[in-house]
């Protein structure tokens, strides 16, 4: 089982995208998502990772929390997704999410393996990247499911 840091960017129950700004420092407000559309948990990235899109590799914190924009946390891996997502130009990336577990979690203590999640938690977090692409005129389409080990072996540091 694989502990990372993660970075939150956009907290869960958002309606806001905010990207860290490396040259600037900073936390800047990118997109104002549609009315009822909300990160159903707190959203980020893993420092110093670099995935085929450019960007550091997004990860999915499960947690009984709503952070903040710039909360820093240790997360164990329990799984991914590994996905497509077509740009608005029809250029297609691998574009992969990660899902975590806060290791100070109470709720979620004891989930080691994405398995140990309800389906509906799953299927949530698939929807909302499915509805929150669509939404920008982009397609994302979950290629699979992956368990820790799996997921832990594509995390590669730059």
């Amino acid at each position: 089982m694989k502990t990372v840091t993660a970075i939150i960017e956009s907290p869960k129950g958002s309606g806001h995208k905010y990207n860290y700004e490396p040259d600037i420092n900073c936390f800047k407000l990118s997109k104002v998502l549609p009315a009822g559309l909300v990160f159903p948990f707190d959203f980020g990235f893993i420092p110093d990772t670099k995935g085929e899109d450019g960007d550091p590799l997004d990860v999915i914190v499960i947690s009984e929390i709503k952070s903040f924009p710039g909360c820093c946390m240790d997360c164990r891996i329990i799984g991914s997704f590994t996905a497509l997502q077509t740009e608005r130009n029809g250029k297609t990336v691998r574009n992969d999410r990660f899902l975590a577990i806060p290791e100070v979690s109470q709720l979620f203590k004891e989930v080691i393996a994405i398995n140990q999640l309800p389906e509906g938690i799953i299927s949530q977090v698939e929807n909302f990247f499915k509805n929150y692409n669509n939404q920008a005129g982009k397609k994302f389409e979950v290629l699979e499911r992956l368990n820790a080990d799996e997921a832990a072996e594509l995390i590669e540091y730059v």
